[in-house]
């Protein structure tokens, strides 16, 4: 995925595209500004790959605490595509948005998938939802909001594209658990060797990769529909 991911990122910085995810929430802890106020260039300077260096200590704290107790502990990733054109995707079978969740629900660990404001966005009205058209200074159709998360009927709008990956706990704990066995007696197993109490921090480039040859598989479907090359 890795390998794969980090050539369809190459051939997407060539023409502008951007991949990027960190964490954002182990836990309880979460981040909680928007994250056009982060800096990027901040994820790789800490362990846990989270671009708010006052939540990084928090985060670290949490997760050294629940592997002393030999136990695990889940939590969300964000990933963010810059500079996406306008009308990646499908209107119906291959929606973008659904390419991207099938992408990371492949993923281990992964439990759930949501993108724009997702189902934070239930409680609010149409009228509050709605991402409107406006023209920018250099007379581009944009949209005054991002609540759909840059994917728009399916397709890309040419807005940032933002979504979030929700990881759970690792199932394999450092300390005895109740079970049965073969022949269905009661009994407990104890697992051995090296566990992550965490995957967060190693699922990051995971998640860009995965999201990177999506983006550049919807590329060149749209390139050779066009007959185009990139």
């Amino acid at each position: 995925r890795c390998v794969g991911g980090a050539l369809a990122k190459l051939v997407l910085k060539k023409i502008g595209i951007e991949v990027v995810a960190y964490t954002s929430q182990v836990g309880h802890i979460a981040i909680d500004k928007d994250y056009r106020h982060y800096d990027f260039s901040l994820i790789e300077s800490n362990s846990v790959r989270c671009p708010d260096v006052e939540k990084v200590k928090e985060m670290q704290d949490l997760i050294l605490k629940v592997k002393a107790e030999g136990d695990t502990i889940g939590g969300i990733i964000t990933c963010v595509v810059k500079g996406c054109p306008v009308g990646l995707g499908e209107p119906a079978f291959s929606k973008l948005h659904a390419e991207l969740g099938a992408a990371m629900l492949g993923i281990n660990a992964v439990k759930g998938f949501e993108y724009g404001e997702g189902f934070a966005g239930v409680t609010q009205r149409g009228s509050e939802q709605n991402d409107l058209f406006c023209i920018d200074s250099e007379y581009n159709v944009r949209m005054q909001t991002n609540h759909r998360g840059g994917v728009q009927g399916g397709l890309s709008n040419g807005e940032d594209i933002v979504f979030r990956v929700a990881f759970k706990p690792v199932a394999t704990l450092l300390r005895e658990q109740p079970t049965i066995d073969k022949l269905g007696n009661a009994t407990t197993l104890l697992a051995r060797g090296r566990h992550d109490p965490c995957v967060l921090p190693r699922a990051v480039p995971v998640v860009e990769a995965m999201a990177a040859m999506v983006i550049l598989d919807e590329l060149l479907i749209d390139r050779c529909a066009r007959k185009e090359s990139i």
